[in-house]
Parts: structure tokens; sequence; C-alpha cells
């Protein structure tokens, strides 16, 4: 086996597809190819996969992203609906929110800013490691000056310490915890920026007391890659006057109430006259 190749768990009755991010000995450094899950596991215990949608695991969380993105697209249809019939009585254009998206996969990275560009959301994303997450954002949070901030890539509880409240328990939630700590500096009022944070089984309760909006994962569950591209998407396109239907949104996701939280905030939408052609939300990485 090698860096790259697709493998699943023997021991967890090969549950969840992952990559191997890196050999160290006879361990892999695993991450998750749908969920987004940081795993070590001893070379032994891993089997390769050649077919992905072969398993019946990747299949379900293809199928459950595929249903995410046309929720949002369906959402998005509506809300242009909504807008085109008022634009006939006045001449609005609209003005999403601004999202900056911190990936620690960059895999996942193209796909979401991939959704954010389908969807017409202005977005700057970047990929760096997870420990790299804080020094990156105190760089880019003056050069962008986004609206909502995404800070994710992969997590989960080490198989030592599984003492929830401890935050040496996770492999990276420390460094989404330090990078909420940046954003929170920059701009204290969570209306005024939104941010959204975290990965699969994260110290949800860490989060949101460093500032964040919305968390994973509060029941300590894997939690799908676009999930926190689906919250993002949702408060882009809420109004800043109305508060973000963060009931709807959670049971929307694709990992539920179990895996995404968060406290009441406001939208990032506006919109502005006159009706003259705006221009295309533009979707960058850095």
């Amino acid at each position: 086996m090698k860096q790259g190749d697709l493998v699943v768990r023997k021991s967890y009755g090969g549950d969840v597809l992952f990559r191997i991010s890196s050999l160290n000995d006879k361990i892999a450094i695993l991450r998750g190819t749908d969920y987004r899950l940081l795993a070590d596991s001893s070379i032994d215990d891993l089997e390769s996969v050649r077919n992905p949608d072969e398993l019946g695991g990747t299949r379900r969380a293809r199928i459950q992203a595929n249903e995410s993105i046309k929720r949002m697209k369906e959402e998005r249809a509506q809300h242009e609906a909504a807008f085109d019939s008022a634009s006939h009585r006045r001449p609005y254009f609209e003005m999403p929110g601004k999202v900056l998206h911190l990936d620690g996969d960059v895999n996942y990275l193209r796909k979401s800013m991939a959704v954010y560009q389908q969807l017409q959301v202005p977005a700057t994303g970047a990929h760096c490691h997870e420990s790299q997450m804080s020094q990156v954002l105190m760089h880019l949070l003056p050069q962008v000056r986004p609206d909502i901030v995404v800070i994710t890539g992969h997590d989960g509880v080490l198989k030592s310490r599984e003492d929830w409240g401890h935050l040496g328990s996770y492999k990276n939630s420390v460094n989404f915890v330090q990078a909420v700590h940046v954003a929170r500096e920059y701009e204290k009022h969570r209306d005024s920026l939104i941010v959204i944070a975290g990965a699969c089984q994260s110290h949800f309760e860490a989060l949101l007391n460093a500032g964040s909006n919305f968390a994973s994962s509060p029941g300590r569950i894997m939690i799908h890659a676009l999930d926190p591209v689906y919250v993002a998407v949702r408060s882009a396109f809420t109004p800043f006057r109305e508060t973000i239907d963060i009931t709807d949104v959670i049971a929307h996701t694709i990992s539920g109430v179990q895996g995404v939280g968060g406290v009441e905030t406001m939208g990032r939408y506006r919109i502005g006259v006159p009706n003259m052609k705006a221009p295309s939300a533009n979707v960058n990485i850095v």
C-alpha cells in the first residue's frame, strides 16, 4: 500500500472509505473520502478498494451528497423565482453573503467551490493543513473581507482519550478552536461575521464557546463533506434582517442535529438598486 490508495478498515467492517494520507512504519494516517473523519490504522487492518462504488456506505454517502446538492439548487431556484417576481415591481439586484472557505482536504475544497459556483455564491477557498488555519486566516480575513467563514477539514476523537469534555481528546479540534479565535479577533459580532467550524466528531461546545455560529458535532458523529457548505449557502441567502432558520437548516444537513448545531444568527443576504446587470459571483481558490 502507498500514499493516496483507497482503503477500508477490516475491523470496522469496511464502513467508511478512506484515502491514505501518509504512512509511518506500520501505521497509516487516513482521511475519509466522503466524511470529514481523520483516523489512523495499522496497515494490516486495511483492505485496498479498487471500485469505491461497490461499497454500500460509499454509495449511500454519494446519494446523500447528490440529494443535498439538489436540495440547495431547488432552494436557490425558489429564491430566484421569488426575487424575479419582486423585481417586476421594483428594480432589485442581489448580494449574497461572501464566503471564505478554509479546508484541510483539497478534494473537498474543490467539491465545495464547485457547489458555491453552481449556486452563484461569491466564495474564496484556501487549502491548508488544519494546524495552519489560524495563520492563514490572519492573512486572508482582511484581504477577502468575507461575511461567512467556513473552517473545516478532518477531525476525530483519539482512541486513547475518549473524554469528550477535554480538547486534547480530539485530533484537530484545538486547531479549529484557534482559527475561530482569530476570526473573532477580526470581527467580534456574530451577526457581522458568521463562523462555521468543525469536522467529524469535533468538540462542538469548545467551538461554540470560541465564537462559532455553527459547529460540529453535538453527538460526536461523522459529518458529510458538504454539511458545512449547506450551512454556508443558507447563511448567504438568508436576508440580513432575518434570523437564519436554524432548526430547518440543521434538519436538512446530511448528518442532522447530532452532526451540526448552532446559535441564533442573522443572514447575510442583501438587495440593492438599480437592477442593472450585476457582476457574476466570483469563486476562486487561493
